[in-house]
């Protein structure tokens, strides 16, 4: 079947099924927004114990779909992956250890005879919490702004500033998408507290911090999207393979594919919509118009970086050495072969939503934290 597929449908297949991947890693996001508003939303040790339980049964999806979103693309788009992951290390490494510390913290939280106390635990997710949205979204950026690296002939990369992508952050433009990310994560994680937790003062405080993330939320994905639409991007010539920059080259691109057109602005309309059925009535059903909204829209920006004759990650070092979906991919040999490996994803999502309606088979409340306290587990 995927034999008979040429190398460039096969490229396509692949980009298609990494920004699935993406878009739901920054739904599932929700868990470090979450996160960050421990204490703000928990007063009492119960109430931070609901939260911090509320997240804790779903931090194990964001990380397994983090690691996951790497593999596919080490897999599928090899010279990216040694180019970002080889070149922008810091970035990376600091995004690795603040995963580290957030698995730590979870295990060890309540342990018995735990000296360093609950509090710096809930510091440490706290920490796991910025970083890791900001510094994601920041390097997502990239994809449009570009990065200081080179590529030899023998397909050798090389990082040419010393900050090894640290630089990135300095970068308004990739920083307003990264603050973007860490504020739609904490709308995210109010909206789904209203949904987990059946606890009437959580919930009011949830609805009133939710206006106010809402708002900051808007104002940098706006200052994103519009700065996208205007700046120049990096287009590729598709008979010679030559880079160039072309003015309003990612509203072009909106535009030129008339479907991605309709899922952005879908997207942003559900995820608009989850955050007023939210505000007016702390509806359960935020989360899930806010969620899908959220994959749509992240789904639509990686098509734009990726399709129609764009590079997905451009070398503002020298342009001609920015990857495309073309120059970056495995052979056709690999790509066939793990394109019947990815014949599997729907029996994983389907096990994914099955282990997800297990666990919210029942709001929790203070009753049973003290139970699960007494009899059982609780992080």
């Amino acid at each position: 079947m995927f034999e008979s597929l040429s190398h460039l449908a096969l490229q396509e297949y692949w980009w298609v099924l990494v920004s699935i991947l993406g878009a739901v890693l920054v739904f599932l996001l929700f868990v470090q927004g979450g996160q960050t508003m421990i204490s703000c939303l928990g007063k009492t040790e119960v109430e931070r114990t609901m939260i911090v339980n509320s997240l804790g049964r779903k931090w194990e999806f964001t990380f397994t779909t983090l690691v996951t979103f790497g593999g596919a693309f080490f897999a599928s788009f090899p010279l990216f992956y040694s180019t970002s992951f080889g070149g922008a290390y810091w970035v990376w490494m600091i995004i690795l250890f603040a995963f580290i510390i957030q698995a730590v913290s979870y295990e060890y939280r309540t342990r018995p005879n735990n000296f360093f106390g609950e509090r710096t635990y809930e510091k440490f997710l706290f920490v796991n919490g910025l970083i890791g949205t900001i510094f994601l979204g920041t390097a997502v950026a990239t994809f449009f702004s570009g990065s200081q690296f080179s590529v030899s002939e023998m397909n050798q990369s090389q990082w040419e500033v010393p900050a090894h992508g640290l630089e990135a952050a300095l970068n308004f433009f990739n920083l307003s998408l990264g603050l973007a990310v860490f504020f739609l994560a904490r709308v995210l994680a109010l909206l789904y507290f209203m949904n987990d937790i059946d606890d009437d003062t959580i919930i009011e405080r949830a609805k009133k911090r939710l206006v106010i993330n809402a708002g900051a939320f808007l104002v940098f994905f706006l200052t994103f999207v519009v700065w996208l639409m205007l700046r120049d991007g990096f287009a590729v010539n598709p008979d010679t393979g030559e880079v160039y920059m072309e003015p309003y080259k990612y509203f072009n691109n909106l535009i030129g594919m008339p479907v991605v057109l309709i899922m952005f602005l879908l997207g942003v309309v559900l995820v608009l919509w989850g955050i007023f059925v939210g505000i007016k009535s702390a509806s359960r059903k935020g989360i899930w118009y806010a969620g899908i909204g959220t994959v749509v829209t992240v789904l639509a920006l990686f098509f734009l970086a990726g399709f129609h004759n764009t590079a997905f990650y451009p070398s503002t070092y020298d342009l001609q050495n920015s990857l495309t979906i073309q120059n970056a991919s495995s052979s056709h040999y690999t790509l066939t072969a793990m394109s019947y490996v990815s014949l599997m994803i729907p029996f994983v999502i389907a096990y994914i939503w099955y282990a997800w309606r297990s666990i919210n088979v029942k709001r929790i409340d203070k009753e049973e934290m003290s139970a699960t306290d007494k009899d059982g587990h609780v992080y």
